[in-house]
């Protein structure tokens, strides 16, 4: 029985002192974040327990920093790396760039040829005028001296060549076909064969049939249907590697001497009406 007592006397002490505690600490975080007049006693406990929290803060924030401090220097660190990594990586870039040059420039020394795409930079236009009188032969378009168009630059669609300037002025420029029925240059072209090329001249378009007609090349030479043609890049017109059309069929010439072979472009000619031309870097 007084174990019984003792024990309930004990349970309301506890009580007791929960609820002091309570209404201490609620006294206490009242008059911290009240924002009325407070009196001398008050603000002393307010600094008080502001003082104990920032004491109490204080090493907790310091590891908090540090921390902080560290896992910057670590990402600051592995930027650094990067950032290495990517110089050391640009210098090897611009050694093998300067080797290809060279390799570049003493291939194109060596076949005659006098620029390649790569020298070009790439400027649209738009078909604003085409003669139905001569439908294949020419067009016109938005493009001319003022934007740094001058006579004889490549025009192309995608990576087909269409064509040449023949004429410019300040704002439009007119632009021969390769299907004009009064082609003057005649284009030295390329035939990718395996991992070797076969050479030869485009000589005219067949209306008739869609196919354009390259001459000079040899009856040993072995040709597959659907072999791209290219520009090679001789000559001061055309630079090299643009395409021109697939081999479609293979022929002898009249004296049954060499293979005249028929070749078409990927180019709906009826249907143009943004083009590129290719201006050649300065």
């Amino acid at each position: 029985m007084y174990r019984k007592k003792q024990k309930e006397k004990r349970n309301k002490i506890i009580i007791i002192c929960v609820l002091i505690f309570c209404l201490i600490t609620g006294f206490i975080i009242n008059v911290v974040m009240t924002d009325r007049n407070l009196t001398i006693f008050e603000k002393t406990i307010k600094d008080s327990v502001l003082t104990v929290q920032k004491i109490l803060a204080f090493p907790i924030d310091f590891v908090s920093n540090k921390i902080s401090e560290n896992n910057e220097k670590n990402k600051m660190y592995e930027k650094y790396i990067e950032l290495e990594n990517q110089v050391k990586e640009n210098e090897k870039y611009k050694v093998e760039n300067e080797e290809l040059k060279k390799q570049l420039s003493d291939m194109k020394e060596l076949l005659n040829i006098n620029d390649t795409i790569a020298e070009y930079t790439y400027l649209n236009a738009n078909v604003i005028n085409r003669n139905l009188d001569y439908w294949n032969d020419t067009l016109i378009i938005n493009k001319g001296e003022h934007d740094g168009i001058t006579k004889d630059m490549p025009v192309v669609i995608g990576t087909n060549l269409i064509g040449k300037v023949i004429s410019t002025t300040t704002f439009n420029s007119t632009v021969r076909l390769i299907t004009a029925t009064d082609v003057v240059d005649k284009i030295s072209v390329k035939i990718k064969n395996g991992d070797d090329y076969i050479y030869g001249i485009l000589n005219g378009y067949n209306k008739e049939n869609d196919t354009y007609t390259i001459e000079g090349i040899s009856q040993n030479a072995k040709i597959e249907n659907g072999s791209i043609v290219t520009t090679t890049g001789m000559g001061d017109i055309f630079p090299a590697g643009i395409v021109i059309g697939k081999i479609t069929g293979i022929n002898t010439d009249t004296f049954d001497l060499s293979n005249v072979l028929e070749m078409k472009s990927d180019v709906n000619f009826d249907n143009i009406n943004y083009v590129t031309v290719l201006r050649r870097n300065i």
